[in-house]
């Protein structure tokens, strides 16, 4: 993807529109307008403050013709979100790397209803290090460590050792206890998520997630559980817990979708990435990192 022409911003990057293959309106403006209808006094001032520019960095005016496929960006207006009560404590800080110690119910990057509140733009923000950029990612309900890369120059390097398995990640769970059950076991399977759909499910094909299970305490009602994932799909340990009968406590996504209001903290998803290891791709040292937060069994 290429460079966004508009540096970032109070934390948050540009957002980027590309124009449609063809359209019925004759510039940008009228596009957007037609597009986003709710923020149409918003965008008149935008263009008129020169703050809506192409792919070049050329502020737009309102007569700006529409070229298709062509990109345009401008900094959108975060809306008014909830503040998520708890902490992000460092474990970490080097001139590539900021570790953190993420709580539950914050979002790594901006997405939905979080953008300003979400773990990327409160740290650019706070320690005022805009080119922060996130190695890999944890979902908004699950705690844990969470890496950032600090330079652009060093991004590529530490985001492909995720991308390629080369990073150790364990994570602890607590769930029901199911004596039944013949742990630990490898679980594989073909998991998909389609983009807008809100759960990722398993279906027939070739495997593409794979977790390693095991059971480490437990006090006959529920089980503290380790949990290995060799791939990081999209809710991969939620699902797989789930297909095991033995979902995740706190998860209202599986194995039945159930709606927690936004600022119901009372129940956390019981999940958290424990520790990641790796050997650094510019020292070759080993190196790894542990979340000082705990998973117990209720009562």
């Amino acid at each position: 993807m290429a460079r966004a022409p508009l540096p970032i911003r109070n934390g948050l990057n540009p957002s980027r529109v590309r124009m449609p293959d063809s359209s019925p309106f004759a510039t940008v403006l009228e596009y957007l307008l037609d597009r986003f209808p709710q923020n149409a006094a918003r965008l008149i001032e935008k263009v008129e403050l020169r703050e809506v520019v192409d792919a070049a960095g050329l502020p737009l005016t309102a007569d700006s013709p529409l070229v298709p496929r062509t990109d345009i960006y401008l900094y959108r207006d975060p809306p008014i979100e909830p503040v998520v009560p708890f902490a992000i404590e460092i474990l970490h800080r080097d001139e590539n790397l900021l570790v953190v110690d993420k709580p539950h119910f914050l979002a790594t990057i901006p997405r939905g209803a979080y953008i300003a509140r979400s773990a990327l733009v409160l740290l650019r923000r706070e320690l005022d290090v805009p080119d922060l950029s996130p190695a890999h990612r944890l979902d908004r309900l699950t705690a844990g460590v969470l890496i950032f890369t600090v330079r652009p120059a060093v991004r590529r390097a530490y985001q492909e050792l995720f991308a390629q398995r080369a990073v150790t990640k364990i994570y602890d769970a607590v769930a029901r206890y199911d004596s039944t059950l013949e742990l630990p076991t490898t679980l594989t399977s073909r998991m998909i998520k389609e983009r807008g759909v809100l759960r990722a499910e398993e279906v027939p094909g070739e495997p593409n997630a794979e977790t390693y299970v095991e059971l480490t305490e437990h006090d006959r009602m529920h089980g503290l559980y380790t949990l290995y994932p060799k791939t990081g799909r999209t809710h991969q340990l939620r699902v797989h817990m789930s297909s095991l009968g033995i979902p995740i406590l706190g998860d209202n996504f599986y194995p039945e979708l159930y709606e927690v209001a936004g600022d119901d903290y009372s129940a956390p998803l019981q999940l958290l990435a424990r520790s990641i290891e790796f050997v650094d791709p510019f020292t070759d040292a080993v190196r790894r990192f542990e979340s000082s937060r705990r998973l117990h069994l209720p009562g």
